[in-house]
């Protein structure tokens, strides 16, 4: 057993350290949660990977169809940052009274129609030749996001009707939850065709891209991001920024996305 005064000694030392551990700053990793339409998914992914490696500052993302994003919102969600898929879904959450501060329109996609490995339809353009009733055989449905609130889904819809197709082809759509649900659909083979962005397509080696829809056939796909509250976050703030930034661009273009400013859509 040690002297009293030796012990003594530790007893105090332990002590101090102690309470000079107590007394050191917490420095936490500031957080972002962002609240993001799914078809960002691998690309926001990459992009949040790339910016926190020069800074300290953890990127939550959360991902869904915009609408079910922005309900969330709506609903108390802790988001910083939302990007919405359309400019519906941004418009709906300012209507709720939800402060969006720094509005910007941040990206493009095109609409694609796909293919399941078991098809062997040739590439085309939708619009010309056959139609693509005339490409599903019975009983078969084509994939997309729900026309009644997935930003792809109502790119589609406009599309369709565009070209013609929409009577004929609603009875035997197979309506997802969200771009990437309507993907996965094409990917497992339960429907042989769909129509998802081109990003989706890119990001897939289980799909075939038959052909691209005209940008004329439906309204520009863009992409507005929005800080959210009447005081947004110094960290959210620096975010958007940086997403708008060259360095993020390049990020975004290897997936695919076009920068808003571009002309194209």
């Amino acid at each position: 057993m040690l002297p009293c005064n030796a012990l003594c000694h530790r007893l105090a030392r332990l002590s101090l350290i102690t309470l000079a551990m107590l007394a050191l700053p917490v420095n936490a990793a500031s957080s972002v949660h962002v609240y993001a339409a799914a078809s960002l998914t691998d690309a926001l992914d990459a992009a949040a990977a790339r910016y926190e490696q020069s800074h300290d500052v953890d990127i939550v993302p959360v991902y869904a169809s915009s609408s079910t994003a922005a309900r969330q919102v709506a609903n108390g969600a802790p988001a910083d940052l939302y990007i919405s898929a359309n400019e519906r879904w941004m418009d709906w959450l300012a209507e709720q009274g939800i402060s969006l501060q720094a509005r910007t329109e941040l990206l493009q996609n095109r609409l694609v129609l796909i293919a399941s490995p078991q098809t062997d339809i040739e590439p085309f353009s939708p619009g010309e030749g056959a139609s693509l009733a005339e490409r599903l055989e019975d009983r078969q449905r084509l994939s997309v996001g729900d026309p009644a609130h997935v930003p792809a889904g109502i790119y589609a819809r406009q599309a369709l009707k565009s070209i013609g197709e929409w009577n004929a082809l609603e009875p035997r759509l197979a309506r997802a939850d969200n771009v990437r649900a309507a993907l996965a659909l094409v990917e497992r083979g339960e429907t042989p065709l769909g129509i998802v962005y081109r990003t989706d397509a890119l990001a897939s080696d289980k799909v075939r891209q038959l052909g691209q829809f005209s940008s004329d056939s439906h309204a520009p796909i863009t992409y507005p991001a929005a800080l959210i509250g009447k005081a947004p976050d110094a960290a959210a703030q620096a975010f958007l920024n940086w997403l708008k930034g060259d360095e993020a661009m390049s990020v975004f273009s290897g997936f695919g996305f076009l920068p808003a400013d571009t002309g194209a859509h």
